[in-house]
């Protein structure tokens, strides 16, 4: 049985990016069948327009939006560069935001997260307090801990203060289902591939009212809010998946979750589950065996043929200490042997059994560091 699980390949890095869904697939599949640009006004034109508009409509059905409020982009970064491109003053943004925010706001102000890595709600308060911001950014589930954050408070300080709030929505869509006529925001990020979606699509989705300035010109696509030619195939690709996600997918890979870390915690009782007690996405997972390098257990599970990751797939081909565990303040030890599992729609009973008998073997080699469990 060991010898079987050892050779098995298992996908738990879905938070990276999750494998194109079937209903994706032929719905990818189909719109290539057909050719026109959706500008044109032929035939051909027209059948572009209709498919790409049904899918707008689709996932905005989804999210409970008017489909004039959502911009096609080429994924979460280009998404989160717009919406960080509107703002015209100071910006504001949690210290545990994707290099995708951060990067494209090196002067922002970092905002504290607690133990929990959830933002401090009160110092966001008090920052507002004190003087001026035009942009408060604030990611809906972190991608690293799954760790999901106050958006709907974040979202009313953000309104009494009259300041921007733009919502990193790419690891929550599909996980979690997402209303947004309930929530107050300016902007916010959708990526397909994360949901099992077409890579190179994603989606802006503006409030109430908001108009952007567009940083991509020489087109009136996208309502002169994002010039280029919309990619048809992904948008319908897109919408496939998102639809396809449902409250009991959600709960399985929840059971899948907990099944895994309490199997884990048995089996390799110095592992420790970091904020597993605290609300997170039903299929993430970050585990840490202290005083095991990170990159060290990445390769001796994917040696396994266990495919994990540790912080963010963005940094691909390097593994440096997690800049989210660092604003949590866990100790070096724990946070340089961190990794993350992420479950998805592929993810079975066996690919968890197989983790955790992979995790085991891991823990229990002489030949790896070991550590007692210190917090």
């Amino acid at each position: 049985m060991a010898a079987e699980a050892r050779r098995r390949r298992v996908y738990l890095d879905h938070n990276a990016t999750s494998p194109l869904r079937p209903e994706a697939r032929a719905a990818l599949l189909e719109a290539l069948d057909e050719v026109g640009n959706p500008s044109s006004i032929h035939a051909f034109g027209r059948a572009a327009r209709r498919r790409l508009e049904t899918a707008r409509e689709q996932i905005a059905h989804r999210l409970r939006i008017d489909p004039e409020r959502l911009v096609f982009t080429s994924g979460g970064t280009e998404s989160n560069l717009l919406a960080l491109s509107q703002a015209q003053g100071p910006v504001l943004v949690s210290a545990i935001e994707h290099p995708s925010v951060l990067e494209n706001a090196p002067g922002a102000e970092r905002l504290p997260v607690g133990a929990d890595g959830r933002l401090d709600l009160a110092a966001l308060e008090a920052r507002l307090s004190r003087g001026p911001a035009a942009l408060v950014a604030l990611m809906w589930a972190n991608n690293e801990t799954g760790v999901l954050q106050p958006v709907a408070q974040a979202a009313a300080l953000c309104r009494r203060f009259g300041v921007a709030l733009h919502i990193d929505a790419a690891q929550a869509a599909g996980r979690l289902e997402l209303d947004l006529s309930a929530l107050s925001f300016t902007t916010l990020t959708l990526s397909a591939h994360k949901l099992g979606g077409p890579p190179g699509i994603g989606a802006l989705v503006l409030g109430e009212g908001v108009e952007i300035r567009p940083l991509l010109r020489g087109g009136g696509q996208e309502r002169r809010r994002r010039a280029g030619t919309e990619n048809v195939p992904a948008a319908a690709g897109f919408a496939a998946a998102l639809a396809a996600w449902s409250t009991a997918e959600r709960t399985r890979l929840a059971a899948l979750r907990d099944r895994f870390e309490a199997e884990l915690l048995a089996a390799v009782p110095q592992a420790l589950v970091i904020a597993r007690h605290v609300p997170r996405l039903p299929n993430t997972s970050m585990v840490a065996l202290p005083a095991v390098p990170a990159e060290l257990l990445v390769i001796r599970l994917d040696l396994e043929g266990v495919a994990v990751s540790a912080g963010s797939a963005c940094s691909s081909g390097k593994v440096a200490r997690s800049h989210v565990l660092a604003a949590m303040g866990l100790p070096e030890e724990v946070a340089g042997s961190a990794v993350r599992i992420s479950l998805g729609p592929t993810t079975r009973a066996e690919d968890v059994i197989a983790a955790v008998a992979a995790f085991a073997r891991i823990a229990h080699d002489p030949l790896v560091p070991r550590a007692s469990r210190t917090t």
